[in-house]
């Protein structure tokens, strides 16, 4: 049994992993080729080449390690006298094709959270309003009342109820500033208490908020709307993390790499369809989100270096950027090492 569920993790890993890839590395091909430039290759996967398959012009390849994916452009990684080579196209179209793996990630988490919201979660969805406050709480003694819209807490912006949850849990003395919207006037509840708890980590956090919010019925402009505004925050979560991570908050020990993240995805396919979906969703726009950090060796990283040459009226010479490229590439790897070692380690000490 232990052996078919490690190959069950294995393969539903690689093929999640597969398909946000491929989707990602669409996303810049298709942009790619309407905008004139020539594709040497399209791969999926790194390392020795399994399948390959010659098209008109490009390359489809798979490859031997599921970690990642290219499209090989003419010119992108060095000089290039052809007219439809990338470094020749103006900065614009370049930001576009740049941009447009992350877009790609972002739109299938879209898709997802559309799904999950109009086939699942119930016949309807959470709303950021009060309904209901708990004889006795807290937060209704310091401040809360039925019928306020949560608009932020803490300063930090309110799309959707998992956002009240999310900056609730953050928080570790129970007493948090709320600014909400209260009969179409917005003002700011500052001092609002929690019950608190201290853990078994030692650290004290809000046990119970002592409130629910009111449902929202479900039909396709909120199905989409909320679902946008879900993608939108899960997006968000990549930057609050590492705003954690610089701050504290969060400790490098707290993050998982790969062999985390596929027992996250073995055991959601195991519970069911819709906790599969919601952490494929998740997983995509944080890629795609991720991918946008300004860090070379990612598209951020290129993202960057366009903008710059945008100001600048001329590029950065091939051989700097790629001398940072490697850099970043290489501390890339130093984290991966770093998270997987944390995995092995929660492994083998049973968590």
């Amino acid at each position: 049994m232990i052996v078919i569920n490690i190959v069950f993790t294995i393969v539903i890993t690689v093929l999640v992993f597969g398909v946000l890839i491929f989707i990602h590395e669409l996303g810049h091909f298709l942009v790619a080729k309407a905008n004139g430039i020539k594709v040497n290759e399209f791969a999926i996967g790194m390392g020795p080449t399994l399948l390959k398959k010659q098209g008109k012009e490009t390359v489809y390849a798979l490859r031997a390690f599921p970690i990642g994916g290219f499209v090989s452009m003419e010119g992108e990684d060095g000089e290039s006298q052809d007219e439809r080579a990338f470094n020749h196209k103006p900065v614009w179209r370049r930001v576009l094709v740049t941009i447009a793996g992350v877009v790609m990630n972002l739109f299938l988490g879209l898709v997802l959270l559309s799904i999950i919201n109009a086939c699942f979660s119930g016949n309807a969805l959470a709303s950021t309003t009060v309904s209901v406050i708990e004889e006795g709480a807290m937060p209704g003694q310091t401040g809360l009342q039925v019928g306020d819209r949560i608009t932020s807490i803490n300063g930090t912006a309110v799309f959707v109820d998992y956002d009240i949850q999310f900056n609730l849990l953050r928080d570790n003395d129970g007493v948090v500033d709320i600014g909400v919207e209260r009969d179409g006037q917005k003002m700011t509840l500052n001092g609002v208490t929690f019950d608190t708890e201290v853990g078994e980590d030692g650290i004290r956090r809000i046990q119970g908020f002592g409130f629910k919010v009111k449902p929202i019925e479900k039909n396709v402009w909120t199905v989409v709307k909320h679902s946008a505004l879900q993608t939108l925050s899960v997006g968000r979560l990549v930057w609050l993390t590492l705003v954690d991570l610089v701050t504290g908050n969060v400790g490098m020990e707290q993050l998982s790499g790969p062999v985390g993240t596929a027992n996250v995805i073995s055991e959601a396919a195991h519970q069911g369809m819709e906790s599969f979906l919601m952490l494929v969703a998740f997983i995509s726009i944080n890629l795609g989100v991720f991918n946008l950090l300004p860090i070379p060796g990612l598209d951020g990283g290129r993202l960057l270096f366009l903008i710059i040459e945008g100001i600048r009226r001329k590029p950065i010479p091939i051989k700097y950027e790629g001398i940072v490229n490697f850099v970043g590439l290489a501390l890339m790897m130093l984290l991966l090492v770093a998270v997987t070692f944390n995995d092995i380690v929660r492994i083998i000490q049973g968590g």
